[in-house]
């Protein structure tokens, strides 16, 4: 299953709120996304179906390693992207926002280089 960019900001999304220490729930997406009850329900089954989280019978979620290695690489993506456009002297919340979108279009070759980059300075 190809993951469009909402699938991949879900995927995000949990591995943010899991880093809080918490159990990450539908309601948790709900508040964080700030989207519809029915629509990360929706997105929630599609992305259970496709393998890339478990949701137990209390409705807690889980990512996959299929999930995991998704969300890592977007999270990652979105940080590395965040850091070198603020350093070019973007503001940080327009920083964050760009980035978000950028994430998911980038070319690897494109972000490997901005990487590289930002390890070397």
């Amino acid at each position: 299953m190809h993951l469009q960019e909402s699938g991949e900001m879900y995927l995000e999304t949990i591995l943010v709120l899991s880093k809080g220490g918490k159990s990450v729930r539908s309601i948790d997406i709900v508040e964080h996304m700030g989207y519809s009850k029915p629509s990360v329900s929706r997105a929630v089954g599609l992305l259970k179906n496709g393998g890339y989280i478990i949701v137990d019978n209390d409705g807690f979620i889980s990512l996959t390693d299929a999930g995991l290695e998704v969300a890592t690489k977007i999270y990652d993506r979105h940080m590395c992207i965040t850091e070198f456009l603020i350093k070019i002297g973007v503001e940080p919340h327009i920083a964050a926002d760009d980035a978000c979108k950028i994430e998911h279009d980038i070319s690897d070759e494109s972000f490997d280089a901005i990487r590289r980059y930002m390890e070397k300075e």
